[in-house]
């Protein structure tokens, strides 16, 4: 039986290491150190470097794991697997926005036990572990309490290579401009899961999203007492491609709102 608490402590340590490299790699980043995976999809020497660090030392948290990486793809291990993606926010590092952020999620059968995102600039680390509290730099933390959407603060995501769904999509974010007390756009689906966790944001949701972006985050939002499903109400969030993160006490308000355009 593993200690899923001490390998957790030990995954916040490995991400503020990682993350010493990030901040003093962003010193010296140019636009020559950026490649273009796809459309708007952007790569850089950090990601990738950042990546192979981690995957070297979480091998050796737990020897034997497996791996989900948003660069080098995917290694078959055993009963526990990393969903890794080693610089959430590229395109904001790139630009020299200081939101950008790792995120860790352990699994075991598939089922998430274990969840860091480490929001590098303001050196915030978000975690949580199975059957534990959410935490916030080692101080426990909860969802908002806030019940009302029209005085909730949202975030979301912009599609930045799927537009297929467009039209609803700025129907919805339209009527929630409208609704609610604004909607927020940081460029990290992991930090903008935090935020619901800790109750700055009372709802995210975003479409096209890959494991990487959102395993780590949507389990702390849970073991932070928030509510998760996709956009029709069912619970398949971290493999769906879309997802509604919030508090649990605006979600059905929220879900009811999006049943209107999606």
């Amino acid at each position: 039986m593993i200690d899923i608490k001490h390998i957790t402590l030990g995954v916040v340590e490995l991400c503020r290491e990682v993350g010493s490299f990030m901040r003093t790699s962003r010193l010296e980043f140019s636009d020559t150190d950026v490649e273009e995976k796809g459309l708007h999809d952007l790569v850089s020497f950090v990601d990738r470097e950042a990546e192979t660090r981690l995957i070297v030392k979480l091998s050796k948290i737990l020897p034997g794991s497996g791996f989900l990486a948003e660069e080098s793809g995917a290694r078959q291990g055993g009963q526990f697997r990393w969903v890794i993606d080693p610089l959430d926010g590229t395109t904001n590092f790139v630009h020299g926005l200081p939101l950008y952020s790792i995120s860790i999620a352990l699994q075991q059968e598939e089922t998430t036990i274990s969840g860091v995102v480490y929001e590098v600039g303001r050196d915030e680390c978000f975690y949580a572990w199975k059957d534990g509290p959410a935490m916030l730099n080692n101080q426990i933390v909860a969802v908002s309490r806030t019940s009302s959407l029209q005085k909730s603060l949202i975030a979301t995501g912009f599609p930045y290579s799927d537009f297929s769904r467009m039209t609803p999509y700025m129907g919805l974010f339209d009527d929630l401009m409208r609704a609610t007390r604004g909607i927020r756009r940081l460029g990290s689906a992991a930090v903008d899961l935090a935020y619901v966790a800790c109750g700055r944001f009372e709802v995210f949701y975003e479409y096209g999203l890959n494991p990487w972006d959102v395993a780590a985050g949507a389990f702390i939002v849970e073991r932070a007492g928030g509510r998760l499903s996709d956009f029709s109400g069912d619970s398949e969030v971290v493999f769906g491609k879309e997802i509604i993160a919030s508090n649990g006490l605006v979600h059905d308000h929220f879900l009811e709102v999006t049943s209107r355009y999606f």
